[in-house]
């Protein structure tokens, strides 16, 4: 019997529930750290078209192995665009981070690329989201909007300001703090600095407000219980990249101290 994809365990039905939700950037666009990522529990990765070399095809491919895996598959949007939202969707995202929303018009354009009835995302049940076909019109309609969770990246000046505005646009489901472009637009050192800290702030204060959910990226567990206790409840860790990293290194640690 085929897996179904549509149940309460779905990203944006957990997303919704302020689960505890944590997830990987895929920086590297093959399968493989994706596949490892879901044996191991991870309950979503970020597939970065923004920062990272993903075409449709990588990123087609990526999303095909989060669900062999289990691994709720997410993509970050170079831009937000039409064109590239729909992409990430018909491939099979179950979500998309949307960068630079900056104003409610802007979040307003990305409920329109990402929902049927809410807004004029192209129909096509011919993808991998509509089961090459499997689905008649209606059913893939509501089971996309139903399911795919449309993420808005707070990450610049201009959106502090606008953060009620932003938050009341009916079918963002939830927002992620960009904590790193605030502080290079904030002409900070550090994303720590306090004055990216009182941004991040009003930020979570605002969601709770709206009764949105918040992703954060953390540099560790340990960082996590900050965000925590403002409202966030999904939390990127790292990336493949990142993990290779500490792994490298720690490994070159241990045989250097033999």
């Amino acid at each position: 019997m085929a897996k179904s994809h549509d149940g309460s365990d779905r990203f944006r039905s957990r997303f919704l529930r302020g689960e505890r939700l944590i997830g990987a950037f895929i920086k590297t666009p093959t399968s493989h750290a994706t596949e490892i990522l879901g044996l191991v529990g991870f309950d979503f990765v970020v597939i970065d078209a923004e920062h990272a070399p993903f075409d449709r095809i990588a990123t087609d491919q990526v999303l095909l192995a989060c669900r062999a895996f289990d691994i709720a598959g997410v993509v970050r949007v170079s831009e937000a665009t039409p064109a590239q939202i729909l992409s990430a969707l018909d491939s099979g995202a179950e979500a998309v981070l949307v960068p630079h929303v900056d104003s409610a018009a802007k979040a307003a354009a990305v409920v329109s690329a990402g929902r049927y009835r809410q807004g004029a995302r192209g129909f096509s049940n011919s993808p991998r989201a509509g089961e090459y076909g499997g689905r008649n019109m209606a059913d893939h309609i509501q089971r996309s909007d139903a399911g795919v969770a449309l993420i808005a990246m707070i990450e610049d000046v201009a959106a502090i300001d606008l953060l009620d505005e932003i938050l009341a646009v009916d079918g963002i489901d939830g927002i992620f703090i960009g904590r790193g472009d605030l502080a290079v637009a904030m002409r900070a050192d550090s994303p720590n600095a306090d004055e990216v800290s009182a941004a991040v702030e009003k930020t979570t204060a605002a969601a709770r407000r709206a009764g949105k959910p918040i992703m954060v990226m953390v540099g560790a567990a340990s960082d996590s219980t900050r965000f925590a206790t403002q409202g966030a409840t999904a939390f990127i860790v790292s990336s493949d990249q990142g993990l290779m990293r500490q792994a490298a290194t720690k490994v070159l640690k241990d045989f250097a101290e033999l």
